[in-house]
């Protein structure tokens, strides 16, 4: 078995144990540099097993529309894009208005893909 990094390891802990307070920004950019990372990697095993012949391809890809990862992605890209709205002075600004809008494309891109399999 593959030993993953103190940071890899989700923790799970019950609502009424959470704590009160977020961590600090720095240890959640930390995780998400690991989780990141180890999605990708989830889906190139995934890609692997397929090249390999070893499950059926309609199997992986039926799977991955049961876990709705194409929603889950796009969750990601619409977060990013209202956090790059948010942020802006100027709701006009033409560089950040840009930005939003090209995640915001990105995610509606990403959703759809899954509609033609």
């Amino acid at each position: 078995m593959i030993e993953m990094p103190p940071a890899a390891r989700l923790r799970i802990v019950p609502a009424a144990d959470a704590p009160a307070e977020e961590p600090p920004a720095d240890e959640i950019e930390r995780e998400v540099e690991v989780l990141a990372p180890a999605a990708a990697a989830a889906l190139r095993l995934l890609a692997d097993a397929v090249r390999r012949r070893h499950t059926d391809p309609e199997t992986v890809v039926q799977a991955l529309k049961n876990a709705r990862v194409n929603t889950a992605f796009a969750e990601v890209l619409d977060a990013a894009s209202d956090v790059v709205m948010a942020g802006l002075e100027d709701p006009y600004e033409f560089d950040g208005r840009l930005r939003a809008e090209n995640l915001s494309g990105a995610a509606s891109q990403v959703r759809d893909a899954f509609h033609w399999l």
